[in-house]
């Protein structure tokens, strides 16, 4: 017995351990490489150490500068804002249309729901490069989507919300980097919502009905409520990368819709300044880790509850 106890141990060990090492070691331990050249300064194309020894003297220095620059420059704070406002829209929007699909999905035949989630991870078997590309030739003027905009007229309603800069440019808008967005990140939205709404018990519909509720009212007194996990999970897998997107800003944006993502790029690569590019990439994970924390713990009491 005492060996079998000893064995059922450090099986339970080495399955929590291996969690806990994949992120020590690919998130912890990059995570903090990049706080460490935040607190640097750039000495032509070196990093200055942190710790320095000289004449049996061991100094540890730190420079703020990064972050008082980051504080102080309105750029950062715009474009951070900036970020987070997409993402926002993005998830929403992603929402609206993942919840009916999602809900349909649960919903159809057994027989076809395994067709049906093949449709929504189809696009994974193509390169995101590619399907971001491809939207560039969609929305011009003579494209498979910018033709039918022009002809139906969409394109002044969108100009006048100042959704593109004018009537014949689709490209290089808020509009253009939202839909891009939309369609790359809606699969993230559905499959959660699926598997949250294809494990409800439809006895509490019928429940629900019989006590004199409509479909209406049921919907949303019970099914909505029942799905919050589902809502929770997929708008958050849908926000975090959108914040800190990089391509879709690139190939579909324009100068006004400038996003976190460039503004990194543009520090490592353009300007050479890591600590700079790393201060906003540490400020960008503090940002997104605030809607992660809230989601363990919408999970933590969601678990408790159920």
């Amino acid at each position: 017995m005492p060996i079998a106890s000893d064995r059922k141990s450090g099986a339970r060990l080495a399955l929590i351990g291996v969690p806990y090492l994949w992120l020590a070691v690919f998130f912890l331990l990059p995570f903090l490489l990049v706080l460490r050249i935040s607190f640097a300064q750039m000495d032509g194309a070196l990093i200055t150490p942190l710790l320095t020894l000289s004449d049996a003297v061991l100094t540890f220095r730190v420079h703020l500068s990064s972050y008082v620059q980051l504080i102080s420059d309105d750029l950062y704070l715009a474009t951070y804002l900036v970020s987070v406002k997409y993402a926002l829209i993005a998830a929403s929007i992603c929402l609206a249309i993942g919840y009916p699909f999602a809900y349909f999905m649960a919903r159809s035949e057994r027989s076809w729901q395994p067709a049906l989630l093949m449709g929504v991870m189809l696009p994974f078997w193509t390169s995101f490069l590619l399907r971001v590309y491809a939207w560039k030739s969609l929305l011009e003027p003579n494209g498979w989507v910018g033709e039918p905009i022009h002809a139906l007229g969409i394109d002044r309603g969108l100009a006048w919300l100042g959704l593109i800069p004018s009537a014949e440019q689709l490209m290089y808008s808020p509009f253009s980097l939202t839909l891009g967005m939309v369609y790359t990140y809606l699969p993230f939205m559905v499959l959660p919502l699926f598997a949250t709404l294809s494990r409800m018990d439809l006895r509490l519909i019928e429940a629900a009905q019989d006590l004199g509720a409509t479909p209406w009212q049921a919907f949303w007194r019970i099914t909505v409520p029942l799905s919050k996990s589902g809502i929770v999970a997929g708008f958050m897998l849908v926000f975090i990368p959108c914040v800190g997107e990089y391509v879709i800003p690139e190939l579909l944006g324009g100068p006004e819709t400038l996003m976190i993502g460039r503004v990194l790029w543009d520090e490592f690569f353009s300007n050479n300044d890591w600590p700079m590019a790393s201060t906003v990439a540490v400020v960008m994970i503090l940002v997104i880790i605030v809607p992660i924390a809230l989601f363990g713990q919408n999970q933590a009491h969601a678990r408790e509850t159920g």
